[in-house]
Formats: structure tokens, C-alpha cells, sequence
């Protein structure tokens, strides 16, 4: 799915100063676009820089270097990004991880949905308001019955309903989803990922999707991105790269995934992965296109073809 470009990430790096020798390399050299009406992946472990990248996408974070480009404005610059600022918070929006430290645990829920409405200046009609949030709160299967209690009144799952309304508030352009569905029951899940997928086709949203349910990512995304170390080892369209996964990395990641099927289970020669073994990680290293679309992170296309050869050397999914 290749329509008009929205968000353009080219040589991100985001780097954090512990100390006069320390540097955190948390997103480190990244590049990738996302286009109009698209749900884009970044998958990866627990560290790898993926809620940074996020982060350093909506200048909650200033980058260290690189530039990002939405709708050809350069947001990333601090002088562009506050003379457009209402234009970028009423078009870009997050539902963060932490739900819990997201939420004003002063305000009710019922406000907490309606402040973006407030701070936009729509709705000015308070019955209008109150039914959009009330709108919104059967959209994400959140009762009536909690638009007066507080977030810590709440479940893990009441609140991440809650965040997920308040940045549907304003009909959004373009959506950071940073692990949107981790806190919630298996119903729940089924219910937000086919309201994105209902948004994406009616109204042409746009979704930066960050998960560990590789399951989940197969089924929502368009096109995946594989972050490790705060690299994307790994770039692709969905289909592709769960059928043809080229980086060792990639491979030893989507091992993991469970399958409903013992003997299939059984069948898998798990391994870690070794960064070590790959003599990629110190030289110099580019994101190669393999294939139509296919990019792999790595110094020469002759690696990534002894990759391609010796699959079973790391790991058989």
C-alpha cells in the first residue's frame, strides 16, 4: 500500500548522556516512511528503542539528530514544530503504554475524554460535547457508569480504554498506538484491533502500531519493521516478511510465536540470537533492499544471502 507519503523518519538517532562516558544509543541511525491510510509495525524486545522512536516522532523528545517530516513539514525542527503545533496535536495523536501515568488522576473520565475537544475549540455546544464523549466511550466498550469516577477508580484495562478514547477524540489523522492493547482482556483486544481496522478502511487512518503480539501485528499491520538494539534489522510488507524472514534476528523473533499445534511446537529448534555472530554490527551497514520492498539490515548483499542459505544454523520456525 504505497498512496501518498504522511510521516517520513529519515536517520533518526536518539541518544541519551548518562554521564561524561556513557551515551544510550536508544534509536540509532533509523529510517522508514509510512503512508497515508496504512497500519505500519515496529516490533521488537523489551529495550529496543521502539516507545523512543514513538516518542522522538511527537518531539516529547527533541532527536539527537535526523529529521522527520510530516506532510512535508519538518516537525523535527523546534522552530516548525511550535508554529504548527495545533496543526500536529489535532492531527497526530498517542495511546500511551503506561496508562496508569497518561491519565490526570484528578480529572474524571468523562473529563479526560472531553479536554482535547475543549483545547481544539469543537463541539462548542456542551450537549453536543457530552455526546461525543459518551460516542466515544461505547466505541472503546468503556459503560456509562465510569464518566464520573476517577483513572485509579479503574482497571489496567478501564484506563487503557480510556487513553485509547481520549486520542480518538479528535478524529486523528495519523495514530502513535504504543502497545495499545497490551492491558486488556482477549474480548477487549478483538474489539479495539477491529475498531482500527474498521477506522483504517472507512476513514483512512494512519497507525504507527507498537506491540509484542507478533500475532496481533500479522493480522493489523500492512507493513513491519524489526527493531533491535535501536536498529531496524528488518523492513517489510507484512505477508512478506512473516513468510521470508531474512535476519537472524527476525527469525529468532518470530520463533517465539505461539502456535496452537504441539507437534508444530515440538518441531522448532530454538536458539538465542548472538549479535556476535554477525560480523554486520561493527562495519559499516545500510538497510539492503533483497527483495521487492524487502530491506534487511546488513554491510554487503552477500551476507544476507549466506543468511538466506544458512537458516537452519539459527533457528527453524
Amino acid at each position: 500500500m504505497k498512496n501518498e507519503q504522511l510521516l517520513s523518519v529519515k536517520n533518526l538517532k536518539q541518544y541519551f548522556k548518562l554521564d561524561r562516558n556513557t551515551v544510550i544509543k536508544a534509536v540509532d541511525d533509523i529510517s522508514f516512511e509510512i503512508y497515508k491510510g496504512e497500519i505500519f509495525g515496529l516490533v521488537g524486545e523489551s529495550g529496543s528503542g521502539k516507545s523512543t522512536t514513538a516518542r522522538s516522532i511527537l518531539s516529547i523528545y527533541q532527536p539527537t539528530s535526523g529529521n522527520i517530516y510530516y506532510r512535508d513539514k519538518l516537525i523535527s525542527n523546534p522552530r516548525i514544530y511550535r508554529a504548527e503545533k495545533r496543526f500536529i496535536n489535532r492531527n497526530m495523536q498517542i495511546i500511551f503504554q503506561n496508562s496508569t501515568a497518561a491519565l490526570n488522576s484528578r480529572m474524571t473520565v468523562k473529563k479526560i475524554i472531553e479536554e482535547p475537544l475543549l483545547i481544539q475549540k469543537l463541539y462548542p455546544n456542551k450537549e453536543d460535547r457530552l455526546a461525543k464523549v459518551y460516542e466515544l466511550m461505547d466505541l472503546v466498550g468503556l459503560d456509562k457508569v465510569y464518566q464520573d469516577k476517577y483513572p485509579y477508580e479503574c482497571s489496567g484495562g478501564q484506563r487503557q480504554r480510556i487513553g485509547i478514547a481520549r486520542a480518538l477524540s479528535l478524529s486523528p489523522e495519523f495514530i502513535i498506538a504504543d502497545e495499545p492493547i497490551a492491558s486488556l482482556d482477549v474480548s477487549i483486544q478483538a474489539q479495539i484491533i477491529n475498531l482500527f481496522k474498521k477506522l483504517q478502511q472507512e476513514k483512512g487512518m494512519t497507525c504507527l502500531f507498537i506491540s509484542h503480539d507478533l500475532g496481533m501485528v500479522r493480522y493489523v499491520c500492512n507493513r513491519v519493521a524489526v527493531m533491535y538494539r535501536g536498529k531496524i534489522v528488518e523492513m517489510a510488507e507484512t505477508k512478506e516478511l512473516y513468510r521470508n524472514p531474512v535476519h537472524p534476528y527476525t527469525r529468532t523473533l518470530f520463533a517465539s510465536i505461539l502456535v496452537p499445534d504441539p507437534s508444530c511446537l515440538k518441531k522448532r529448534n530454538h536458539s538465542k540470537y548472538n549479535q556476535l555472530r554477525d560480523d554486520y554490527w561493527d562495519g559499516e551497514n545500510h538497510l539492503l533492499e533483497v527483495s521487492d520492498g524487502h530491506f534487511v539490515l546488513c554491510n554487503s548483499r552477500q551476507a544476507a544471502e549466506e543468511w538466506i542459505i544458512n537458516w537452519n544454523e539459527y533457528v527453524t520456525i
